[in-house]
């Protein structure tokens, strides 16, 4: 009995030992099966950087959980892809064309200067002071390109014109291309001035003074009577003014031949329920319509027609009819991106989809949920692929298409959306005479004023006595100030004029009145009708106008303790 214990005992120790050993193994499988599937999932998951303000994720979210999943309006208006700078994940945005002409620097002029002092035939010093001055000199040209490097250090200049005389003696008016450092695109905007010249000790010509903004009347370029399609395909004559700016270039493109059109691929997003709601989120769900053209290497079918939210509007109601070409610029998306017209699209679609013995209907591809993802779309073979969005909001959004999976591989192409150089060339102007040398204001005020409840200071921290005594430490004395506001009482800053030199949008209104070039230019796409210059186009501006103080106060950031976004959002 004793011999048969210590057997016994083995037999039960054995089992328990390769259990327990067994437990470990299958603990340490499981646990590595868990780090894998953990390392799967953020692999799956995760997506660079948006280059935008937020990552899509953040901007999903703050879609979804907003009144009617849309973004709650600002006083400021959404980035776009000149004011855009490439993430280290994203590529590089093409910030110029393949044939960019370099900027006029010093190292150009001086190379100008020794090629100038080279030739033998150059006049001597006595005959400049004595004789009439000749604007065809060279000379006057390089003593204008380094007075302009001097006085405008925020600006790039290129492509100056020979200069021609003025209106007096001794004056030589000048025209070139210019381009603001702090604006990426590759957009060039046109001055000329008018320019007194003198000599100098060292026998050169000098700039003694410099005109304003559009001085040199002598040097504007010619208009011409040319013509132009409107959005319903019509040649309509454009209207003759000085100062217009020609390079605009707002036509429709063609689809063509039907055979063109038959071999052609196209994505085609019908109208969903983003029509009519806030710009921003438009345009959140248009880049995804975008982007996912782009990754079905398709042609996008894009409807120029937008719906202005009522917040944009004095009356307070939604307005349709609006031009996506009011607000952005067409040109450089026709550039960039591949598009066409709806209206173009669906005409050609209809002419050339007929039943006949040796034809075949054109191919189509309905898809009718954003649930079916471009990854499955990937391989589809149809003509066109028409997607519906007829579901109840906010399942009817564009942008869901780009959700979930789908944001791993779809980019929407920032860099394709630039602002509309019509209203640029009103920032432009603007800027233009202040002589590029001012400080700017953004203060916010209209309703987040009034709700004391999310913004208990803001009304007392934007009042005139408050803003006063707060530049005072900011901003020099006798400054030009431009205040971008949507405070609607234009004497509301009178006693800020005390000390500073106050513009306002308002100061301005001739550059959109009924002889402006922007009037013209709005009115042929609009058939002739005059455009309203509506809120959204006024916050555009004013924005574009603030980026370009050189000393720049915000509201939120400066002027009071109020979060941007409310009570405890900061």
């Amino acid at each position: 009995m004793k011999d048969s214990n210590p057997s016994s005992s083995s037999s039960r120790t054995e089992p328990i030992a390769q259990n327990l050993i067994k437990l470990i193994s299958n603990l340490c499988f499981s646990l590595f099966v868990f780090s894998v599937l953990i390392f799967t999932v953020i692999a799956i998951t995760y997506q660079p950087p948006d280059p935008w303000l937020q990552s899509a994720p953040a901007l999903t979210n703050l879609f979804t959980q907003s009144e009617n999943a849309t973004f709650q309006i600002d006083t400021s208006i959404i980035k776009t892809g000149e004011d855009l700078s490439p993430s280290p994940q994203d590529p590089p945005l093409p910030l110029l064309p393949p044939a960019a002409v370099p900027a006029v620097t010093e190292a150009v002029i001086e190379k100008e200067e020794r090629v100038f002092n080279s030739t033998p035939s150059r006049p001597d010093c006595d005959d400049l002071r004595s004789g009439t001055l000749n604007c065809s000199d060279p000379r006057v040209l390089i003593a204008v390109q380094r007075f302009n490097l001097r006085a405008f250090k925020s600006i790039s200049f290129f492509e100056y014109q020979p200069p021609v005389n003025g209106s007096a003696p001794g004056e030589c008016d000048v025209a070139w291309r210019f381009r603001n450092k702090r604006e990426k695109s590759w957009r060039k905007y046109r001055d000329f001035r008018r320019f007194r010249i003198g000599v100098a000790d060292d026998c050169k010509y000098k700039v003694i003074h410099a005109g304003g903004w559009h001085s040199g009347t002598n040097a504007r370029r010619n208009s011409t009577r040319i013509g132009a399609r409107n959005g319903k395909g019509k040649t309509v004559p454009r209207i003759t003014k000085p100062n217009r700016d020609d390079e605009i270039n707002d036509t429709i493109p063609v689809l063509g031949s039907e055979s063109s059109f038959r071999n052609g691929k196209y994505l085609y997003y019908s109208r969903g329920g983003d029509y009519c709601k806030g710009m921003n989120h438009y345009l959140w769900s248009l880049l995804c319509g975008l982007g996912e053209a782009m990754y079905l290497n398709r042609t996008f079918v894009m409807d120029l027609s937008l719906c202005l939210a009522a917040t944009y509007n004095p009356s307070n109601k939604d307005e349709e009819g609006k031009d996506f070409r009011y607000y952005f610029d067409f040109e450089h998306l026709k550039e960039v991106t591949s598009i066409v017209e709806e209206g173009e699209f669906l005409r050609d679609w209809k002419k050339w989809d007929k039943t006949h013995v040796k034809k075949k209907k054109v191919p189509v591809r309905k898809v009718v949920t954003h649930k079916v993802t471009p990854l499955q779309l990937k391989k589809d073979k149809s003509s066109i692929i028409w997607r519906q969005f007829d579901a109840p909001e906010p399942e009817n959004y564009w942008y869901r298409v780009c959700e979930g999976q789908a944001a791993n591989y779809i980019q929407r192409p920032w860099h394709a959306l630039w602002k509309s150089k019509r209203l640029m060339n009103i920032v432009t102007e603007i800027s233009g005479r202040l002589d590029w040398d001012f400080d700017a204001l953004h203060v916010v005020r209209g309703e987040k004023a009034q709700n004391k409840e999310l913004w208990p200071h803001l009304d007392s921290d934007t009042s005139p006595d408050a803003l006063l005594e707060k530049l005072k430490g900011m901003i020099q004395p006798r400054r030009n100030l431009y205040i971008a506001t949507n405070e609607p009482f234009y004497n509301y800053f009178d006693k800020l004029r005390s000390n500073f030199e106050v513009r306002l949008l308002d100061d301005y209104k001739e550059l959109w009145g009924n002889t402006s070039e922007w009037y013209n230019g709005t009115s042929l796409l609009n058939n002739g009708k005059p455009v309203e210059f509506d809120g959204y186009m006024r916050v555009a501006v004013d924005t574009e106008v603030f980026y370009r103080g050189k000393t720049r106060v915000e509201t939120f950031y400066n002027l009071t303790k109020d979060c941007k976004d409310g009570v405890n959002t900061c």
